[in-house]
């Protein structure tokens, strides 16, 4: 075989991949665009890093001296991650966004020491602790 028919071969097989690769590069930015308008860093930053696995695939359409997929790729994020930014910026601005929850919020309620269960004294009380095992039984409160 001459080396004009094996880059022949090979072109028919890495321009395909390439194309491939510019598809799910391009799924992949539109899911950074969205997780960026949700406000999502964590899976803006998991789309990127598979996008950069759809772009290094559009790569192998360069063998066949096709860089029609890598460009496609390139312009996919780019786009996705502009379109992204701006809506966010809007929804920020109108005040549609997420509702910020407060440390108070998230946190329980303390109890006042006035309403807090008193400790058992009585005999009876103590004994009906004692009958129960140690995954059940209650925490004694010290004072």
């Amino acid at each position: 075989m001459t080396t004009m028919r094996v880059a022949s071969d090979l072109a028919a097989v890495m321009v395909p991949i390439g194309y491939a690769g510019a598809a799910l590069a391009a799924i992949f930015a539109i899911v950074a665009a969205v997780a960026i308008i949700r406000g999502a860093g964590g899976l803006a930053g998991g789309a990127v890093g598979l996008w950069i696995v759809g772009a290094l695939m559009s790569v192998a359409a360069s063998f066949g001296q096709d860089w029609t997929p890598l460009i496609l790729a390139c312009g996919s994020l780019v786009a996705m991650l502009i379109v992204g930014a701006i809506v966010r910026a809007i929804v920020n601005a109108a005040g549609d966004g997420r509702v910020d929850r407060t440390a108070e919020d998230a946190l329980p309620k303390a109890v006042p020491a006035s309403k807090a269960p008193s400790a058992p004294t009585s005999k009876s009380a103590k004994s009906a602790l004692s009958k129960t095992g140690p995954a059940t039984a209650s925490v004694a409160i010290v004072r």
